[in-house]
């Protein structure tokens, strides 16, 4: 029997005009078994024909693997996430695995959703970034979802954790690149330093605000709770504080944000006001995202080494995927960027 080349080829069609059954052209695709060298010359000589293209997920059937990942992240539009996922992606492809992006925007039943779609779609992992993994009060049914999830895959978090530590995490020490940051700022003079953005509610904000608390401690300077001002994670909020601390008759010489975003939109403020960067006011962020190097003064910043971040996570996760060991927390040290923003 011939096949048309314009009609959808399937395997039963290859495994028909081969005159072999469909268990015999599966070997030769996921190549499980050995074939006589002339039955396989002439599989795949009718394969090359018409051009076939197995189905990915009817292959999965047969090896157990779809070679698909699932990665979640809290907010697309801050380049740190997307950066991080590039990095991820580039594991990926060389270790043979397609990434599938899901934004949350740190939404715990959107989480839910993606998880349990993701799942349906049998990918072989997940990376987590962000939400739950991030809140300072994780409620109980959320955790039990990703530990329900992890005794069927594996599930690598970055730059987060869940009570009970259930994840395998990969991470930067942010607290020693707020220590880092803020040194810096007491070593170009600064007595009086402020802390923008974040929330109380997120870890990764708690953890940034304990190690600010304590580099001053270290260096015998007051921490005064009116110079620390939560409000977000964006451009808009940072622009939003910085114009509070506009209004303070002694406000801060040096400012840390949370994170480049928020930097930015404080600069912008303080220009709006009439101030000078860094002047008469230091700014500086955190993550050394691209948009760092791209303002007017460029801004100090501390690397997360985002891309390193994707990269790491994936390569541990596709250790996890072969039942490797692997250890349970991976940290990366922080680099300080100095720029403009905080050096004249």
């Amino acid at each position: 029997m011939e096949v048309s080349v314009l009609e959808s080829v399937t395997v039963y069609d290859i495994a028909r005009e081969a005159n072999v059954s469909v268990a015999t052209v599966s070997r030769v695709l996921n190549d499980t078994a050995p074939v006589r060298a002339s039955t396989r010359q002439k599989i795949i000589a009718i394969i090359e024909k018409h051009k076939f293209q197995p189905n990915a997920l009817a292959r999965s059937l047969v090896n157990k693997k779809t070679g698909m990942i699932g990665m979640l992240i809290p907010d697309s539009t801050n380049m740190f996430f997307p950066e991080v996922f590039g990095g991820a992606e580039i594991a990926a492809q060389k270790l043979g695995y397609t990434l599938f992006l899901c934004n949350t925007f740190s939404n715990f039943d959107r989480e839910s959703e993606y998880l349990s779609q993701l799942c349906e779609r049998q990918v072989e992992g997940l990376i987590f970034m962000g939400g739950r993994v991030n809140a300072r009060h994780c409620p109980d049914a959320l955790v039990q979802e990703v530990v329900n999830i992890q005794s069927r895959i594996p599930i690598v978090l970055i730059n987060g954790s869940l009570p009970g530590n259930p994840c395998y995490q990969v991470k930067t020490d942010e607290y020693a690149g707020t220590q880092l940051v803020v040194q810096h700022l007491i070593n170009q003079g600064h007595r009086h330093i402020g802390f923008l953005g974040g929330n109380s509610e997120t870890t990764t904000t708690l953890e940034k605000l304990r190690a600010f608390r304590a580099t001053l401690a270290l260096n015998d300077l007051h921490f005064h709770k009116k110079n620390v001002l939560f409000g977000g994670f964006s451009m808009q909020n940072g622009h939003h504080l910085m114009d509070r601390f506009m209004t303070m008759t002694n406000r801060p010489t040096a400012i840390l944000c949370i994170n480049d975003y928020t930097a930015i939109g404080a600069m912008k403020s303080a220009i709006s006001h009439g101030v000078r960067i860094p002047e008469d006011l230091a700014i500086a962020g955190f993550d050394d995202t691209q948009l760092s190097s791209a303002m007017n003064p460029e801004l100090t910043t501390v690397s997360q080494h985002s891309e390193r971040l994707g990269i790491r996570a994936m390569e541990i996760l596709s250790r996890l995927i072969e039942k490797e060991k692997v250890k349970k927390v991976t940290v990366l040290e922080p680099k300080l960027i100095i720029r403009q923003s905080t050096q004249s």
